[in-house]
C-alpha cells in the first residue's frame, strides 16, 4: 500500500505526467474511444494514452467499458472521482488560459 505524506502528494501521484490532466479534460465532455482520444490529443503516442488509461483505471479515476462486438469496441469515461478531479483541475486549466501568452513569450527567449 503506497502512503501519501499530504493530499497533494496523493492527488499529484494520480495525475502526474503530461497526459493525464488532458485525458481528463477531454474526458470530460463525455465517453471517448481509444482512437477518438488519440485524434483529440495530437502528440500522444498509443503506448503512452494506453499506458495512462490503464494508470487512471486502476487510480478509480476513469472506467473501461468493453462491449463485446467484432472488433472489440472499449470506451473510457470519467468516474465520480475523476469527475470531482477535473473540476479540480479547471482553476489551473483557467490560470493557464490566463498566462498563456506570457509563458509562451518567456519560454521563448
Amino acid at each position: 500500500m503506497t502512503e501519501f505524506f499530504c493530499g497533494l502528494d496523493a492527488a499529484v501521484a494520480v495525475v502526474g505526467g503530461k497526459w493525464k490532466p488532458l485525458i481528463l479534460w477531454a474526458l470530460s465532455t463525455g465517453p471517448r474511444r481509444t482512437g477518438e482520444l488519440r485524434r483529440e490529443l495530437p502528440g500522444v503516442s498509443e503506448k503512452m494514452l494506453t499506458q495512462h488509461l490503464r494508470e487512471l483505471e486502476r487510480d478509480g479515476i476513469v472506467h473501461r467499458e468493453v462491449h463485446q462486438e467484432v472488433p472489440p469496441k472499449v470506451v473510457y469515461s470519467l468516474t465520480p472521482a475523476g469527475t470531482s478531479l477535473e473540476l479540480a483541475l479547471r482553476p489551473l486549466g483557467d490560470w493557464g488560459d490566463d498566462h498563456m501568452p506570457t509563458i509562451s513569450a518567456a519560454r521563448a527567449s
